[in-house]
């Protein structure tokens, strides 16, 4: 990457402050760009699902691995929970969605309860004998009591395939009946998945992130207070395919330690931060991290920069990280701060090897949360810091009352924030599409077909504010 005219900037930079500047170009379609990762991680998209316990579940473990990325468990989660979890999403079909269930005898209102769940927008009907009976959506709800049995409103007209079916054949099918959903059933005809059209294409367009035995990846946090060493092993016979250690300092003495201590006992990837400076790459990196955690202050959610003064604008603290990562045969992560899929392509392009996304995700039907209606009757679901009131007091449940008053004095975050979800992408698929189809059109831009070749063509003007409220669409015309 270069800077546009050997300008040489003079303060650090945010990415509003930042933009690509277009290149000659042979890369004639966004279907040849290669959007893999070279970190070690086996992502097959630079997309990272912060460890935040109001964006990393299991849905959004299953989905997002489905596409290709991979989603990183809170450390606050026990590791026999961790274990649930992975093998649970190590269990799921690499195609086909986990479908919502029910039986004929639940009620209308368990159907309403569990929809948000899923972006499929159904609930399979199954007999006791798990053979789908027909599907219940939302508008056949609509109208209908409440306690009505949803043996009264299933749609039995269903479509049914094999789980081998090719999703290209899925589309086909689906298109050519006008349904919307089709089911897979196994040989004895018990319910193994379900998939739409928009999904079947989407299998098409995307790898999922695979272990060495075909399954969905997975990745967890674990923090520097206690016996990390020992909380890696437990994670790591859970099944974990890699490991983040995560302190909001990451360029500290006691993470120096820990790191040290899970270098021992761990072998797959192993990321560590987080950090703003080449120096803490360094350290980090003569440690055992494979991979370093880039961002302080920059989430949606955090107010570090605002309580402390601490922290660095994002653009700059991965332009030198991940220029020092890159002397040191190692990667970075750029951790915060994105906003629009332009951010993704900026922190690719300054040599970032993936990007991970938080309160952006947490707005989706696939994040752990409820979904709730605000007064304009607008879907959102809630987010929250790590190091907020909220996060604290979950953290400590387990200490004494004096210990628990004396860390709640030090919170940092907010501790409740409304994410709406987008009325066009209320999915976490959806905004898959939107920050991938950004970053391979920049890649075109810039002539490149992979995100290292994006690294090394990369060239990035500086703009003023002005320059970059040029660049923002007019939402409702002049």
């Amino acid at each position: 990457m270069r800077f546009l005219n050997g300008q040489q900037p003079s303060q650090d930079l945010t990415y509003n402050d930042v933009f690509l500047v277009p290149g000659r170009s042979a890369v004639e379609s966004r279907f040849d760009v290669d959007l893999s990762t070279v970190d070690g991680t086996g992502a097959t998209i630079p997309i990272v699902a912060a460890n935040m316990t109001a964006v990393a579940g299991r849905r959004m473990a299953e989905t997002l691995a489905r596409r290709g990325g991979l989603v990183t468990i809170p450390q606050d989660t026990p590791p026999a929970v961790v274990a649930e979890i992975t093998s649970w999403v190590k269990a799921r079909h690499t195609v086909w969605d986990t479908p919502l269930v029910l039986g004929p005898h639940d009620a209308v209102a368990d159907a309403l309860n569990l929809l948000p769940k899923r972006a499929h927008g159904a609930v399979i009907v199954v007999g006791t004998d798990g053979r789908p009976l027909g599907m219940v959506s939302e508008a056949a709800c609509a109208g209908v009591d409440r306690f009505t049995r949803l043996a009264d409103v299933v749609d039995t007209a269903i479509v049914t395939l094999s789980p081998d079916t090719p999703p290209r054949e899925v589309f086909d099918k689906l298109h050519g009946s006008g349904a919307r959903l089709a089911v897979a059933v196994d040989d004895q005809g018990r319910l193994a998945g379900v998939l739409t059209g928009v999904s079947a294409l989407r299998s098409e367009l995307y790898r999922p992130a695979l272990d060495a035995g075909g399954r969905l990846r997975i990745a967890a946090a674990i923090g520097v207070n206690g016996d990390p060493a020992a909380k890696a092993a437990e994670l790591l016979a859970a099944g974990v395919d890699v490991l983040v250690m995560d302190t909001a300092h990451g360029h500290q003495e006691k993470m120096i330690t820990a790191l040290k201590a899970v270098r021992e006992v761990a072998d797959v990837p192993l990321v560590a931060g987080n950090v703003v400076t080449a120096q803490g790459v360094r350290d980090l990196a003569e440690a055992g991290a494979d991979v370093l955690k880039v961002g302080v202050g920059p989430g949606a959610m955090c107010t570090t920069r605002m309580q402390t003064g601490v922290g660095r604008p994002q653009f700059s603290a991965v332009l030198e990280c991940a220029a020092t990562a890159r002397e040191l045969g190692k990667h970075v992560w750029a951790d915060g701060g994105v906003r629009h899929p332009r951010d993704v392509a900026l922190a690719l392009a300054a040599g970032a090897a993936s990007v991970m996304v938080g309160s952006w995700f947490a707005g989706t039907y696939e994040s752990p949360g409820d979904l709730h209606r605000d007064e304009q009757g607008r879907a959102y679901k809630e987010s929250f810091g790590m190091a907020s009131k909220r996060a604290v007091s979950a953290r400590t449940r387990s200490d004494g009352a004096f210990d628990r008053a004396r860390k709640a004095l030090f919170e940092e975050g907010i501790s409740s924030s409304r994410m709406l979800l987008d009325p066009n992408r209320p999915s976490v698929e959806d905004l898959i599409d939107d920050i991938c189809s950004g970053v391979r059109s920049a890649c075109t831009y810039a002539g490149a077909r992979t995100l290292e070749e994006l690294h090394e063509l990369a060239v990035i003007g500086i703009q003023s504010a002005a320059g970059f409220s040029e660049g923002r669409p007019l939402p409702a015309g002049w």
